[in-house]
This record gives structure tokens, C-alpha cells and sequence, in this order.
């Protein structure tokens, strides 16, 4: 990314903790995968409770066993270079959910 202000893309992943493909994690995978493809931005929050496809509540509670906790990767960059990166994804998420959002950039 050029220009840090103006129009772009905000891709947002969402995987499981223990998510797999090729015996390494998914958001790591995915990382390094945006790290190759140069996009601009790229950051992994942890989630403390959620569910997905399955239905399944996972949790951080301390009465609770911490498993599979949710993890959300968000990439940022302009559109054109977003949309070149997604077919990849096919490769490495087997179960998960992307969104894409048009964000407006504005450098803090």
C-alpha cells in the first residue's frame, strides 16, 4: 500500500485456535502467507469466547476449559491486492469465514 489514506479493503478471517493445515496453525499460515504476497497490514487477535459453523461455544471462562478459542485475522490493503490474495486462502482454510469490508483509511 502506497498511500496511507484513501480506499481499501479490510479482510477479517475468522479460525479456530487448534485449526490446522499441513501440521502448522492456520492464522500463522495465513500470516506468512500475507507477509509473501506483500500485503500492507496484517494483525491476529485472540478471541476470549466464541462459536462458529458448528455451533459449539468456546470459551476463556475460568470455570470453563479454554479450547479452541476463536482467532480473528484482519488484512489491510487496497482492493485490487486483496482480491489477488483470496483464491489463495482456499489452500490453507478449510473451516472458517472471511468478510471483506471497504474501510477508508486515515493514518493516526
Amino acid at each position: 500500500m502506497t498511500d496511507p489514506h484513501g480506499p481499501a479493503l479490510r479482510l477479517t478471517i475468522f479460525v479456530g485456535e487448534y485449526d490446522q493445515s499441513n501440521h502448522a496453525a492456520v492464522c500463522e499460515l495465513i500470516v506468512r502467507h500475507a507477509h509473501d504476497h506483500g500485503l500492507a497490514v496484517v494483525s491476529v487477535l485472540h478471541g476470549i469466547e466464541g462459536y462458529g459453523v458448528h455451533s459449539r461455544i468456546h470459551t476463556q471462562r475460568i470455570l470453563s476449559l479454554a479450547e479452541d478459542l476463536p482467532m480473528v485475522v484482519v488484512i489491510v490493503d487496497v482492493e485490487q491486492r486483496i482480491r489477488e490474495f483470496l483464491p489463495s486462502l482456499d489452500d490453507i482454510v478449510a473451516e472458517g469465514l472471511a468478510v471483506i469490508d471497504h474501510v477508508q483509511l486515515s493514518h493516526a
